[in-house]
Order: structure tokens, then sequence, then C-alpha cells
């Protein structure tokens, strides 16, 4: 995936938040930064982008954003409740006003029974409100299924952002 591809939307959501003096923070497995990168290829981002945590591995989503490893142990970390947790963790640990959390299986391998490569959990926290998780479930290669994930948690960002 390259930046550019969704260089309109990171502008969008740019704008969208400047002009509500919010910030955001990313919390990211699958997508290992690139909704980070995607957001700070943009000149002013360090006006709105406050933070990302790339938390591939279960140790880091317990060490930097304190999700519950019992959590992960119970659901894996590909699913609702782990999302949620990246999420709200992300805020707990950062000066921002929304964050973006994906954890998924973007392949070729590490599909589970129920749970096929293509299967990502996207959540969306602002400051205050629990978070709002949604699965996606992604066709193609790895480098499709990243590409898709950024994109959808752009577009999520920006609809929470506007409300």
């Amino acid at each position: 995936m390259d930046v550019s591809d969704v260089e309109p939307q990171v502008l969008q959501l740019a704008e969208a938040l400047r002009a509500r003096g919010l910030r955001m923070a990313s919390a990211e497995s699958c997508t290992g930064g690139l909704i980070a990168a995607a957001c700070t290829a943009v000149a002013g981002s360090s006006d709105w982008f406050e933070r990302g945590f790339v938390t591939y591995s279960n140790e880091a989503k317990t060490e930097l954003l304190g999700v519950d490893a019992a959590l992960i142990a119970g659901h894996g970390a590909v699913s609702r409740e782990v999302a949620a947790a990246m999420a709200e963790g992300a805020l707990a640990h950062a000066r921002a006003d929304l964050a973006v959390a994906v954890t998924g299986i973007a392949g070729p391998g590490g599909a589970v029974p129920g749970k096929p490569v293509g299967t990502v959990w996207l959540a969306v926290a602002r400051r205050g409100e629990a978070a709002r998780p949604q699965l996606l479930q992604l066709a193609g290669d790895r480098r499709a299924v990243r590409a898709q994930t950024v994109a959808l948690a752009l577009q999520r960002l920006l609809q929470v952002a506007a409300e």
C-alpha cells in the first residue's frame, strides 16, 4: 500500500479534526503502522495526529495499551473485545480525543476456524464513550487486506469525528 492511495481521505479527516479541535491516536496490529504512516504523510499532521501504537504481539497490546491478557486469552487477539480494549487503551495512553484500533488476519497464514484470512476488527473510541467495534470481512491478499483496513479505518474515523 502506498500512503498516497488514501491521501484524499486523510485530508478530509484532517479538516474534520482541525475544525473541531480534536486529536487522534491509532493502535494497530495487522496494519503495522500504516494508518499512522498515512496520517503523518501529510504536512501539518502534528496539529491533529497525536501518536500511534504498533502492537503486533499480544504482549505489546498488554504492555502498551493495557489490554488485559485474560481478555486476549479468552477471546483471541482478533476479536470485538480486544479491538475495543485497544481503542480505549490508546485513549488512556495518549492525549487524544479519538482513537482507532485494528486487529486482524491479513494472511496468507494465520486463519483459524471461524476467523478466515481477511477477518479484521476495527474499533473507534471517543474520549468519554465506549469504543464501537465493527467486524470487517475483507477479500484479497495481504497487501489488499491491509490497504482496505487502512481506508476503512480512516472512513470510520471521519464519521465519528463529524458526529
